[in-house]
């Protein structure tokens, strides 16, 4: 069912309008100002599709690799050739690499000689961001082209045209209207899904003897068995899971924590790479809101090693929907950071004398400890005294929210720094 042409193409309608880098591509007058293109997107999306209905509307020499399999001396082969036919022939070239991603450094220099000069034209496809697993000079000298998931009205599109097109279903079954909107939903934007489900479910239709076989809902669900993820765990659905699973959790939306907990889970992402984002989540955003998270996190995590999973999942629950409805704060970490900012930049500063060791031989002729209070002589432990460099006398990295634990410490702060720092009497 892949189509010939561009104008076959389902979805995918921002990257092919008149006069766009495919469209040029796929003119048989467009070598002349043909240009590399890296087509990146999610599976099923049309990016094999597109590089070959490219080749096959431009009348140019196409020649296609895949990552997977081919190595440096294919690729040297494929640009001599294109050189060849170039110099000699006035023939120009498109290759389209597959899985570009999966290709090393070394392999990707290979292809620079022939992109720089014209050799080829290069179709690369990736699922991964091309910033990450492209090299710098090779990305520069290519267009980066984004697909996006296909519409369910796309989808629908593909769906209806299999089952009438003589190289799919030839007409020779009746799908139902549940049945398609089921087989559109279960795809999740990716063609190649639907129309494997599509024909899984036709081969469970039977003949009744009335008229011609019907796909219906309940063959779809039989034939499927389960909605498949999307998800690769190197890839960018990946990050953004995890990325869309912590901002649930810090933005205290229980309900969708625990989706896109079941989403790593059923994914097969490593448990113990979710239970040590759920520790990251207790110290950065719930932090001495509920200073009990973080140890609930930590048991968590050793639950999950005791006892693996499936069962796993439970504790991890747990403590997903612990975090979740805790109160937060990142004043812990907003301090540190802070902290580490200044140092960073330079504003350190001695340590006070009365606060340096005084235990070695000839430290006391330094000074060192001269006029050191000891904090517990000092009505309820506390004494005023400096404890930071001279540089960053009141200086205040740490400032408690409002919110749940810190409500209660914030006055105590604030009575603390005034007794420390000479401003109150005031009771600790």
């Amino acid at each position: 069912m892949r189509p010939t042409s561009l104008d076959d193409v389902a979805g995918q309608a921002h990257l092919l309008k008149p006069g766009s880098p495919l469209r040029r591509l796929a003119s048989t007058d467009g070598a002349a100002s043909a240009v590399s293109v890296i087509l990146w997107g999610p599976p099923g999306t049309g990016k094999t599709t597109l590089a070959q209905a490219v080749a096959a509307s431009s009348g140019r020499r196409f020649v296609e690799l895949s990552a997977v399999t081919a190595g440096v001396r294919d690729v040297r082969s494929v640009m001599e050739r294109a050189r060849e036919d170039a110099d000699l022939y006035g023939l120009s070239t498109v290759l389209f690499l597959d899985e570009i991603h999966r290709f090393s450094k070394a392999q990707q220099d290979a292809l620079l000689p022939g992109v720089e000069n014209g050799w080829v034209t290069l179709i690369a496809a990736t699922t991964e961001n091309p910033s990450f697993s492209v090299i710098a000079p090779l990305l520069s000298r290519s267009l980066l082209l984004t697909l996006q998931p296909l519409t369910e009205d796309d989808l629908g599109v593909l769906v209806d045209r299999a089952v009438e097109d003589p190289r799919g279903l030839g007409g020779r079954v009746v799908l139902a209207p549940d049945a398609r909107s089921a087989l559109v939903r279960l795809a999740s934007g990716d063609a190649r899904r639907a129309l494997t489900a599509l024909e899984a479910s036709a081969t469970l239709a039977e003949d009744d003897g009335e008229g011609l076989p019907t796909v219906t809902e309940e063959l779809v669900a039989t034939a499927v068995d389960r909605a498949l993820l999307r998800y690769d765990r190197d890839g960018d659905e990946h990050y953004d899971v995890i990325s869309a699973f912590i901002k649930s959790v810090r933005g205290s939306d229980v309900d969708a924590a625990v989706h896109y907990l079941a989403r790593m889970i059923e994914a097969g992402e490593d448990p113990r790479f979710i239970a040590r984002r759920v520790i990251v989540l207790a110290a950065e955003d719930v932090g001495m809101a509920d200073p009990q998270a973080l140890p609930l996190a930590v048991a968590a995590a050793e639950a999950v090693q005791l006892i693996g999973m499936p069962e796993g999942r439970i504790p991890l629950a747990e403590a997903v929907v612990y975090l979740a409805l805790a109160p937060k704060s990142n004043a812990s970490y907003v301090a540190i950071d802070e902290a580490l900012a200044d140092v960073r930049s330079g504003r350190i500063g001695r340590v006070p004398p009365h606060l340096r060791d005084a235990h070695y031989p000839g430290a006391k002729r330094l000074g060192h400890g001269k006029g050191y209070r000891y904090a517990h002589d000092g009505e309820h432990g506390v004494v005023e005294q400096q404890y930071p460099p001279d540089e960053l006398v009141g200086r205040d990295y740490y400032r408690p929210t409002g919110n749940g634990f810190e409500r209660d410490t914030a006055g105590r702060v604030e009575r603390l720094r005034g007794r420390v720092r000479g401003g109150s009497a005031d009771g600790a």
